[in-house]
């Protein structure tokens, strides 16, 4: 895997999630206690062994800065290869990008001058512990322009509609593509993870560029499926996708299932993240935690049930919280109830305060709100 080249989009899929990305990017984005959302592909390519990692980033990347640093978490800190910010305008043409074509163009001198034969193209949309390894092997031995990583099962509504929908053969080559579909049910869908030659990513970004296409999805895998030899690669390891508020919340509470975080998190292909130094959870003698992911740093005075409390929460007396995710900082006060509730970072909730939401519609406080 040496002679691989990962690219990781931090902003691909902002809009999906606005609230949560006001004040950061879609990579930036805190999950499951303690990690962010771009800990998932970097980890996974880190562990495939894959060590020259370009992050592409299109605004609001503040947060993903502070977060990466030097790479030195995901052992990328190297003298050869390692770890790369490649944020927009690259390069004296380009320009904001407005799909992955563009963004592809932005960091094409990075591209060129890698000393790579393959590419492998990640968003941060999903989270899994994925190796690249027999990925690239079907791909080289299919002989396939492109690969994509997909599953075939039973999506809602919901997420086939921030989805690509393949439909393929028996051998497993793309016949058509349908983007964002308005359907639900059973169906093959990309999870945004692409493998192909360094050389055909290059002519296939110049040609675009070149005709005024800028949407990979639309302009090159769909316009172009008849005429290119796009291979799919089943997945069957777990995975969610996130795609909306209401499937963020999802995708932390499965995380409670002590199977899927077996799942998730393997002995041999940890997920790393950056190190914080916090002293342990302080629990109160009358405080009561049932089914819940409790970070480093928290103090829980009150009363927590199937919630993922990120680091430095604290729970007051008499409080009551139930199928939340707390980010960094958040306070609720005493004999307060939330359920279904995100919050995201230094939100202070006061005392004697009833906040609900729903499973379908998670209520939310923006970053630093006090109610």
């Amino acid at each position: 895997m040496g002679n691989v080249l990962g690219l990781v989009f931090a902003n691909m899929h902002d809009m999906t999630v606005g609230d949560l990305t006001k004040n950061r990017t879609m990579g930036s984005i805190l999950f499951g206690g303690r990690y962010r959302l771009i800990d998932f592909p970097l980890s996974n390519m880190v562990n495939s062994g894959i060590t020259n990692v370009g992050v592409i980033t299109k605004s609001n990347y503040q947060s993903l800065l502070d977060h990466l640093g030097s790479g030195r978490e995901w052992d990328l800190s190297r003298k050869k290869g390692g770890l790369y910010i490649l944020p927009p305008f690259g390069n004296v043409t380009s320009n904001l990008y407005r799909g992955r074509i563009e963004a592809l163009y932005g960091a094409m001198s990075f591209i060129k001058n890698a000393l790579a034969d393959y590419v492998v193209l990640s968003d941060c949309d999903i989270v899994t512990n994925m190796d690249f390894k027999p990925i690239l092997e079907q791909h080289v031995e299919s002989g396939a322009d492109i690969t994509i990583v997909a599953h075939t099962g039973v999506y809602p509504s919901e997420d086939i509609q921030s989805s690509t929908v393949l439909s393929k053969d028996t051998n497993g080559k793309v016949r058509s593509v349908l983007i964002r579909p308005d359907i639900g049910g059973t169906c093959t869908a990309s999870l945004n993870i692409f493998v192909m030659s360094k050389q055909f990513l290059i002519d296939m970004v110049t040609d675009a560029m070149a005709r005024g296409n800028v949407s990979f999805e639309t302009d090159v895998l769909q316009a172009k499926c008849s005429e290119l030899n796009i291979m799919a690669y089943e997945y069957e390891g777990y995975f969610s996708k996130i795609s909306s508020i209401a499937s963020y919340l999802r995708a932390n509470q499965e995380l409670l299932d002590p199977e899927n975080a077996r799942k998730l998190f393997l002995p041999k292909r940890a997920i790393y993240t950056k190190v914080r130094d916090n002293a342990p959870v302080k629990y109160d003698l009358d405080s009561k935690v049932t089914n819940s992911l409790i970070a480093d740093g928290c103090i829980i005075e009150g009363e927590v049930e199937n919630s993922v409390l990120f680091r430095g929460v604290k729970i007051a007396k008499g409080a009551k919280v139930k199928n939340s995710i707390l980010m960094q900082g958040t306070v609720v006060g005493a004999k307060s109830e939330v359920n279904y509730l995100i919050t995201d970072k230094n939100v202070n909730i006061g005392e004697n305060h009833i906040l609900n939401g729903a499973p379908s519609y998670p209520m939310y406080v923006g970053k630093g709100a006090s109610v």
